[in-house]
């Protein structure tokens, strides 16, 4: 099988030139230089997104609470916050002498507008903020949020999307897409910046902890090209960016540090788990079958090449609901796999339909080769690049293969677990893991630790996915910086980067 892998990946493991980057702002000491692997989206305070655009709006828009690497949460422009007994209200005591870079002050009536504006926008984010039903201001340092019902993820969605602080006067202003003001480290450069190109952020003078900045100035180069971005970092013209396991040796030999983190997982999602376009899905033996019929050390080796670690869980180490035994529930077999689909009543297999992903192209022939291995016969529908969220959140497809980072355990769960999570894609109503859910929602402290560890070997038991490995995000700075890698986003944020001593 390790010589139909290789031959087959074979084209992945190939390398293209690629031209240098030029920089409209050059770097120097006291910049910090980033290549980042996608473009902004858009500052405006409703449309902000985490994972790579992260890093493009936390240098101007600071939040209420902060994740640290490890994914605890400390005091930010929020400097206290408190629940009630039940869970029902989170009051938030807030830092005093903070202004907006316009002159604006933070108080909490920027708090609820900035909060109301997210709730009420048509951001992807606005889920963040969804279960706050009321905001009541206090005093100028003291708000109440008041829940609708109990949100296990609201503390650590303060400490993104859902906590970022803008002025108020630029919420829903013409012009703060391109263009933010906020209250943070850095200070968007508007004239020296080039939508698409690089985007440049000179430090704030008046930030309340500008010590926990090192760098005078940030500049971020979209650069989507992976040989581009090393070439880039090889130079000297950035001083980090996002690279790739086949690249570590290159890096490596041009003395460039290599940083490691698993926050994503890739695998395959078996969404039709009630059977109404594929019935065998219906059958947690058959789902169970196809956790054991794919060998995720041997595509670990190959594609990624070492760099991750196998697992049959969704969860990381740092969640609560992380289950140590459940990295090895499913064997590599494919004889018992098809001894399972025979006790399922498909001894001859059946036929699956599946996207074919340009991201995950290489992955198919590796994919059909597995399957048909136990008898399952894949048909291919071609996914536009553009489309590829769309069409897979249609719930046409009954599995497919993909990859998700990790945000938070309540999230991972919000995003999975509920008929109208925007990823269980065919909308089941799995009343088992209902249950949990629920129950988790409204419990504290170590009960509700135990609830997401059930609700986890729930999901592994009944085979809701077949995770292939961890995938390690391999990211790349020079001697000269330091970086911390974020446990809860694939990019780290501009505070866990310092300059090496």
């Amino acid at each position: 099988m390790k010589s139909v892998l290789a031959s087959m990946l074979a084209g992945v493991m190939m390398l293209s030139a690629s031209p240098s980057v030029m920089a409209q702002v050059a770097n120097d000491a006291d910049t910090l230089a980033l290549g980042a692997l996608l473009d902004n989206n858009s500052f405006d305070r409703a449309q902000l997104l985490i994972g790579h655009q992260m890093q493009y709006w936390s240098p101007v828009l600071d939040t209420l609470l902060v994740r640290e690497a490890d994914g605890s949460l400390s005091p930010n422009m929020a400097s206290e916050w408190a629940y009630n007994g039940d869970n029902s209200v989170l009051t938030l005591t807030l830092r005093e002498g903070i202004t907006f870079t316009d002159g604006a002050p933070f108080d909490a009536e920027a708090v609820k507008a900035n909060l109301e504006y997210l709730k009420n926008g048509a951001g992807q984010n606005s889920f963040m903020v969804a279960a706050v039903s009321e905001i009541e201001v206090v005093s100028p340092t003291e708000v109440k949020l008041h829940l609708g019902e109990p949100d296990p993820s609201l503390l650590e969605n303060l400490a993104v999307v859902g906590g970022a602080m803008a002025s108020p006067a630029t919420l829903g202003v013409e012009g703060a897409a391109s263009n933010p003001i906020g209250s943070g480290p850095y200070i968007y450069d508007a004239d020296n910046s080039r939508l698409g190109q690089q985007y440049v952020y000179n430090r704030n003078p008046d930030y309340w902890n500008a010590e926990a900045f090192d760098f005078d100035r940030v500049t971020i180069t979209p650069i989507n090209d992976q040989v581009a971005r090393l070439n880039a970092l090889k130079s000297g013209q950035i001083d980090a960016g996002l690279s790739e396991a086949r690249a570590v040796a290159d890096a490596e030999a041009n003395g460039l540090v290599v940083n490691r983190i698993d926050v994503d997982w890739f695998g395959l999602i078996m969404a039709d788990r009630e059977g109404k376009i594929v019935p065998a899905l219906a059958d947690p033996k058959v789902r169970q079958a196809l956790n054991m019929t794919f060998d995720g050390k041997s595509i670990l080796e190959f594609v990624e090449l070492g760099y991750g670690r196998l697992t049959d869980q969704i969860f990381p180490t740092s969640s609560e609901a992380y289950v140590a035994e459940l990295d090895d529930v499913y064997p590599y077999d494919p004889e018992a796999a098809k001894a399972l689909l025979a006790e399922a009543g498909y001894p001859d297999g059946f036929e699956i339909l599946m996207p074919e992903l340009a991201n995950f192209a290489s992955f198919n022939p590796i994919i059909q080769k597995y399957l048909n291995d136990v008898g399952i016969t894949v048909k291919w529908e071609k996914i536009a690049p553009n489309a590829t969220i769309p069409e897979l959140r249609s719930g046409r497809f009954p599995a497919y293969i993909f990859q998700f980072g990790y945000q938070g355990t309540w999230s991972e769960l919000r995003k999975f677990g509920y008929p109208e999570s925007p990823w269980n894609t065919s909308k089941v109503a799995d009343q088992g893991l209902l249950e949990l859910i629920d129950q988790a929602q409204y419990a504290t402290g170590d009960r509700q630790i135990e609830l997401y560890k059930d609700a986890n070997r729930y999901m592994v038991e009944n085979a809701f996915f077949a995770p292939m490995y961890r995938r390690d995000t391999i990211y790349l700075t020079n001697q000269e910086t330091v970086v911390e890698m974020q446990s809860t986003n694939v990019m780290p944020p501009i505070r866990n980067y310092s300059k090496a001593e």
